[in-house]
């Protein structure tokens, strides 16, 4: 899922001054689920948001909504009798969902809420873990279903680099599992060490996120 954190919420009252109405728009989806931007959140976000600015004599109106899902168009339509005055708007979803609703209410400005950080699976209660880097060039089966690009400290293709320690740790971060040593031990497990005697190609990372927007298109999904 896509993972984000609050901006201090200084950052996001300074863009604020000036607006007279403003709505704090929460995501239901993966942010809710890292408890950055759901319902529960957008509740919390507002009356500080409220309290800030009266403090700097920029008194607000400052209502509420949270989507199903920011990054849709379908649910953004439901916003529509929220925005009636509204004249900003703190989106509290991921850069997706807030480039989306910028999009359709432009001119009103969107402005961010949050920092959008990763791809990431919760690994425990409050920790999330990157897992995935949307490169475009998915090696995991070939690596026995661990991604050395987002895991790995080098993104090496072709592993492990010979700093693992001794403790199965990274030599760049001790506190993170080296992911060659993990991607060597399911290949032994399942028996099939041979299939890491292969050299990776070098890689094309012009699908990655360098050379400007990505985009994929599905011609057989297209109407």
């Amino acid at each position: 899922m896509i993972i984000a954190e609050w901006k201090p919420i200084a950052e996001v009252v300074a863009r604020l001054k000036g607006h007279r109405k403003i709505l704090v728009a929460g995501c239901a989806t993966c942010v809710a689920e890292c408890a950055a931007g759901g319902e529960r959140e957008v509740e919390s976000l507002a009356p500080l948001l409220r309290m800030a600015l009266a403090q700097q004599g920029c008194a607000a109106e400052v209502v509420t909504a949270t989507l199903e899902r920011q990054c849709e168009p379908e649910f953004i339509e439901t916003l529509f009798p929220k925005m009636e005055g509204v004249d900003a708007v703190v989106s509290i979803a991921c850069g997706i969902g807030i480039q989306t609703l910028g999009d359709r209410f432009d001119p009103v400005p969107v402005y961010p809420g949050v920092n959008t950080t990763s791809l990431a699976v919760r690994e425990q209660p409050g920790v999330w873990a990157v897992r995935c880097e949307a490169c475009g060039n998915c090696v995991l089966g070939e690596t026995f279903g661990l991604c050395p690009v987002a895991r790995c400290a080098k993104s090496l293709l072709n592993g492990p680099c010979g700093g693992t320690r001794e403790n199965g740790k990274c030599e760049v971060n001790p506190d993170v599992d080296c992911i060659w040593l993990k991607i060597y031990e399911r290949a032994m497990a399942r028996g099939k060490l041979e299939a890491l005697l292969g050299v990776q190609p070098t890689r094309n990372w012009s699908n990655s996120r360098h050379g400007g927007q990505k985009v994929m298109i599905r011609e057989d999904l297209r109407a």
